[in-house]
């Protein structure tokens, strides 16, 4: 099914959809490799044009392309930016009813549909499996291709069902994409994706503009300020909890810093509002939760300032690489006090709750959102955590983990709030709507003005604003909803009000809670990755010897290291003037010195009679500065152990 092309195509589709007339760096490669039929695992950074990957190819070649991802905001942002340069594509999420679903699943067999976005839970839809066989795939991509590893930072079961879904196109390659992914993460993704002859593409995780500086601090707050007003133009300053977003965006107003604050918790218009302030840069800083970030591409991002500790350097590596996404220099600064290591250090205990504990969550779960006994599978039921907390008295972050391992566990799948804005689609034919209007002339304005506003009404669901049709047919939100539910009522149309509110599936039909499996095994495991990453993350903000840039790059299993130049580290190493082949020369000549024993400075200095004073000092200073040496209470230097 797949045919030679020529390279004009590919680079005419580009320039036409994107303005463009070049490929980033392994772009045409990744591209080739998947018109050729090869199953391809791309590795490029945050901000490296993933998405173009598989949408040029998908365009070059008949039939559509499958996307299947975890981020419901990502997928809604690439449907709505796709339909914008005219190409035919649809996303089906949680919150769309069954009739929607279904109206998009036959424009993908029938209609002349290019991409189809669903989430992993979607692939155990027996609806979704029986519609995908009548469908022409020319490509699956695999958007955040590490949650398919169990090794993985963020394992997500459904997506195991993919190697399923390839059995029944044998001939369609997989395009499996990530920004973050160890060496053995990127083996485990290929075997469960059941790869045959497949190619893999990595993009360095080095980010030669973006400087990596940590700072150990008493007061992380005045450091901010100080950075910020040492370094100009936008910024990302990240905190875990939602409190402190708005107590650290009102200290910055206070110090006359343009900042505003962003969490998962305000309602969509505000969210909407205070990104497009910053993205324009009307708002210079902006405060968020983790929850800001996920697809917005701000390429004069000149600095990341972490606040609070990721649980790992996979997600500080995507959060920080936000910055400098134009290549120009720009700066991710990690600030930390003793009390953010010990509450590092402590999470393993509260990120994995006993199995009691889970399953205790997981009946209070169902039976607070009333489901019986063998029911519930594939159903998706709104969901607001403060409010099941409250409930039953439960402590918010333990009952979060808790969520979280049944969803690693293949029982729930849990959604962040997204907005989906009311849609219609009218169910009658254009002259029994008629007839209608002349009966009802009451309705006569409202139906015209929908008639007039919106067009493909009559074979499919529109989205549309609420407000903004109130204000076409002259009336109130209020008075235009009560209409369009009566005229749903009278089933003239089917009118979907708005929404904005996190949701739970269940991927699992319910169970008693005795029947509940979370395999010690599994939990033990995950603990253990766990902490290795943590552990991975500490060295990186602890280790006063190494090169931040070096550090990142060796974790995720990269071996051509060369020191960056321009991390903290880096900048103390420069002040020496010492080229590094010297340096390390010089160095090891020291520690074999003091190997043995502590010795006096000019003990050590008529020791090594070939090392120049100055640089003996220079060197001298900077090892004890990192602490690889120390000097005891009579003033011997002594080599420290690791």
């Amino acid at each position: 099914m797949f045919y030679f092309y020529s390279m004009s195509l590919i680079h005419q589709i580009l320039t036409q959809y994107w303005g463009y007339n070049h490929f980033r760096p392994l772009q045409e490669d990744i591209i080739r490799s998947v018109m050729s039929g090869r199953d391809t695992l791309a590795l490029l950074p945050t901000g490296g044009g993933k998405s173009v990957c598989f949408q040029v190819p998908a365009l070059a070649q008949e039939g559509l392309c499958l996307v299947i991802s975890p981020l419901i905001a990502l997928m809604r942002d690439q449907e709505e930016e796709l339909k914008s340069k005219g190409i035919r594509a649809v996303a089906i999420t949680s919150g769309m009813k069954r009739s929607e679903v279904e109206i998009a699943l036959n424009n993908c067999i029938y209609g002349d549909y290019k991409f189809l976005y669903v989430s992993p839970e979607r692939l155990a839809s027996a609806l979704f499996r029986e519609s995908l066989l009548q469908m022409k795939l020319n490509l699956i991509a695999v958007d955040e291709a590490h949650c398919i590893s169990q090794w993985g930072y963020d394992f997500r079961p459904p997506y195991l069902q993919i190697a399923e879904i390839r059995q029944s196109f044998p001939s369609v390659p997989v395009l499996a994409l990530t920004a973050s992914a160890t060496p053995e993460v990127q083996q485990d993704i290929c075997e469960k994706l059941h790869f045959r002859d497949g190619a893999v593409y990595t993009k360095s995780f080095a980010r030669p503009n973006l400087s990596y500086i940590v700072r150990k601090t008493e007061n992380k707050t005045a450091h901010m300020l100080k950075v910020l007003q040492s370094i100009p133009g936008t910024s990302i300053v990240y905190v875990r909890n939602r409190r402190k977003t708005k107590e650290i965006a009102d200290e910055l107003r206070r110090n006359r810093i343009s900042a505003d604050y962003y969490h998962a918790g305000l309602d969509q218009q505000t969210r909407y509002e205070r990104q497009e302030r910053w993205m324009q840069s009307k708002t210079r800083v902006i405060v968020a939760t983790n929850a800001f970030g996920m697809g917005i591409n701000k390429p004069d991002v000149r600095s990341v300032i972490h606040m609070d500790l990721p649980d790992d350097l996979e997600s500080y590596y995507q959060e920080a690489g936000r910055g400098g996404r134009d290549e120009k220099a720009s700066y991710a600064v990690v600030l930390y006090d003793e009390a953010d290591l010990m509450e590092l250090d402590g999470r393993k205990t509260k990120a994995f709750p006993s199995r009691d504990e889970i399953r205790g969550v997981y009946n209070a779960l169902c039976n607070y959102l009333q489901i019986p006994l063998d029911t519930g599978f594939q159903v998706t039921y709104d969901f607001e955590l403060t409010g099941f907390c409250a409930h039953y008295s439960f402590n918010t972050l333990s009952t979060l983990n808790c969520l979280r391992l049944l969803e690693m566990a293949g029982y729930i799948s849990m959604n962040d709030a997204i907005y989906l804005p009311g849609r219609l689609r009218i169910l009658v034919s254009s002259m029994d709507l008629y007839t209608f209007q002349v009966e009802h002339p009451k309705f006569d304005p409202l139906i015209k003005g929908i008639l007039r506003s919106y067009a493909g009404l009559f074979d499919d669901y529109v989205r549309f604003s609420e407000a903004e049709l109130a204000r076409r047919v002259n009336t109130s939100v209020e008075t235009l909803q009560a209409e369009l539910l009566y005229l749903t009522k009278l089933e003239i149309l089917d009118f979907i009000p708005a929404s904005e509110k996190p949701s739970i599936t269940f991927t699992h039909e319910r169970v008693r809670e005795s029947d509940l499996m979370i395999p010690k095994a599994m939990l033990e495991e995950r603990k253990t990755r766990f902490v290795l990453r943590a552990e991975a993350f500490r060295h990186f903000l602890t280790n006063p010897h190494e090169c931040r840039s070096v550090m990142l790059l060796a974790y995720f299993g990269e071996s051509q290291l060369v020191r960056c130049g321009t991390c903290d580290f880096c900048r103390e190493r420069n002040k020496l003037e010492i080229n590094d082949l010297e340096f390390e020369e010089l160095a090891q000549e020291i520690r074999v010195a003091l190997s043995t024993a502590p010795l006096a400075p000019e003990q050590l200095a008529e020791s090594l009679p070939g090392i120049p004073h100055d640089r003996l000092q220079a060197i001298l200073k900077w090892l004890l500065d990192t602490g690889e040496l120390g000097t005891d209470a009579i003033g011997h230097l002594y080599l420290k152990q690791d």
